[in-house]
């Protein structure tokens, strides 16, 4: 996979994308990230890439030549899916990263001052992603969250795939509690199932647990979670301790 950002602060974005889980991936070639600086296309000497909009709003806006002279240096002759972090496009889910996951090429345009001047965005944008309901200075941070997001999902990245098919959101529900030594910790104890070694009762205890924290802080994703009966057998034994006591589950 090839991500582009175009940026006003790649070196930002190079830094934060350069470590980790991430950084390592990149290094071993597992994708490549190219991060390039709008102002390089400016067409005049002081590199200026944003007036004022038409309109009586008081802000900057970024004007469409540099992006645009930018994208199609940068594409060549490739036909990157482009993306647009914008709040006002829809809210990144991880079923949305699989999919993205899935390209061969992307180039993500990132907005700052009061945005872009539409006409680009009609012309080469594929899709706007918000990563949630507010606004941000720039589309800096939520590119990073996109393409830490992705890049997860590629193989080589991680170890493992049940490193990421066991977290919250990758199967419509949210991760169980996870616990490591020491065994008692301030007079609380990892629970006993744990340090059992039978590996089934481990996974029922895990999917259990997954169910109760989903119900607890997201329950609303339990009205699209692929359910079978006995997750809903599960959910009924939930609901009926909830009802019975509240307190049980932090309630009043």
């Amino acid at each position: 996979m090839r991500i582009d950002i175009a940026t006003l602060f790649p070196d930002v974005c190079e830094t934060y994308l350069s470590q980790s889980i991430v950084g390592r991936a990149r290094a071993k070639g597992t994708f490549e990230l190219y991060c390039h600086q709008i102002r390089d296309w400016a067409f005049d000497k002081h590199h200026r890439v944003d007036d004022t909009p038409y309109s009586e709003r008081q802000g900057m806006l970024l004007m469409a030549e540099p992006i645009y002279r930018c994208f199609l240096e940068v594409k060549g002759e490739r036909k990157p899916h482009v993306i647009y972090m914008s709040p006002k496009g829809k809210t990144l889910t991880q079923k949305r990263c699989v999919e993205l996951s899935k390209l061969e090429d992307i180039f993500i345009l990132c907005g700052h001052y009061e945005g872009v001047d539409q006409r680009v965005l009609d012309k080469i944008v594929d899709e706007e992603i918000s990563i949630g309901d507010y606004v941000l200075t720039g589309g800096e941070l939520p590119a990073m969250v996109l393409v830490d997001s992705v890049v997860r999902m590629l193989e080589g990245t991680l170890s493992q795939p049940d490193c990421y098919e066991d977290e919250s959101h990758f199967n419509g529900l949210l991760e169980y509690p996870q616990y490591t030594r020491p065994e008692v910790w301030e007079g609380e104890r990892v629970p006993e199932i744990l340090l059992s070694g039978h590996h089934a009762n481990i996974m029922k205890w895990r999917r259990m647990k997954s169910l109760e924290e989903t119900y607890l802080k997201r329950p609303e994703l339990l009205k699209t979670a692929e359910l079978d009966d006995a997750d809903r057998a599960v959910l009924s034994e939930i609901t009926a301790r909830y009802e019975e006591n509240p307190k049980f589950f932090g309630g009043e």
